[in-house]
């Protein structure tokens, strides 16, 4: 219900508790911060919007009439729940702005989830995020596990126990050095599976893409099993062998042209990147706001 305007505003109710306790105007003023005629101009607003005289003021000092006791006493259990419902409002908000722990694949903590931190930073500047990376099979692991709130993985499905949810997509490509033999004529679907790759490590998503498009052939084992998107392209650049990898992280060597696209007809590495997070459990906080920027590509 709406509150009398006697009783709204509660600030002057408090520098008349603190008259109460310190014995003076004068003593409630600095306690409060204001200076001695703001405080005695907070007062009689105080006692115009009562209709009583609050304060009794002689040369000798100020001290509450009979009237502003009783209504110190009043006043004071409210006051103090005001306080109790401030405290409260601050832990929330301490909760809320607290550490979030996200795990992502490194297709996705490369890019996009760098945009999308940067923009939930802007949002609540209090948050401390912590990132961990590693393969989609090692996130989803970390998520199940209570290691991280939530998880960006991709790839073509994710373990049980977990919610997921679309939030972009993406397509690998397969590139070689421009002096590679696949540039003037791409393999076959069955060239490609029998030959060794230079690749992630086993339960990346990129891996399971490709072995997805390849079926049913089996890819052959990886020529290199690197940990980062760089030091696949370095090893492509140098010639020891093909990749596949994000559009995005070879975008620029394609324009470049140190890198090369090879195309093959009837080959799909079109992919999902997904948010993954413990069924049973609702996203709140730092973590709902992350999902929402992630779902509409923020």
């Amino acid at each position: 219900m709406p509150l009398p305007s006697r009783v709204a505003e509660l600030a002057g109710f408090d520098l008349l508790l603190s008259v109460a306790r310190l014995g003076g105007i004068g003593a409630a003023a600095r306690e409060h911060g204001i200076s001695q005629p703001a405080a005695s101009a907070r007062i009689r607003q105080l006692e115009a919007r009562v209709g009583v005289a609050l304060v009794d003021r002689s040369p000798r000092g100020s001290s509450l009439s009979a009237a502003g006791a009783l209504v110190a006493d009043w006043v004071r259990p409210v006051i103090e729940a005001a306080a109790d419902l401030e405290a409260g409002i601050a832990a929330l908000r301490r909760e809320r702005a607290g550490r979030l722990r996200v795990a992502a694949s490194p297709t996705v903590a490369e890019f996009p989830l760098p945009k999308w931190l940067a923009v939930l930073r802007r949002l609540e500047p209090g948050v401390d995020v912590a990132l961990s990376s590693g393969s989609s099979a090692e996130v989803a692991t970390k998520v199940l596990g209570r290691e991280a709130d939530l998880g960006f993985v991709d790839g073509v499905d994710v373990p049980g126990g977990l919610h997921t949810k679309i939030v972009a997509t993406d397509e690998l490509r397969l590139v070689v050095a421009p002096g590679h033999s696949w540039v003037t004529r791409g393999p076959t679907l069955d060239e490609l599976a029998a030959t060794p790759l230079i690749s992630r490590e086993d339960g990346s998503g990129a891996r399971r893409v490709l072995a997805a498009a390849l079926a049913p052939r089996e890819p052959a084992e990886p020529l290199l099993e690197l940990s980062s998107t760089t030091a696949i392209k370095t090893a492509v650049l140098e010639g020891a062998g093909p990749a596949v990898l994000g559009a995005q992280t070879v975008a620029a060597e394609l324009a470049a042209g140190t890198l090369v696209a090879v195309e093959i007809e009837g080959l799909d590495l079109r992919r999902v990147l997904r948010l993954v997070w413990r069924a049973g459990r609702a996203l709140r906080g730092p973590a709902a706001d992350l999902a929402a920027i992630a779902a509409r590509g923020a």
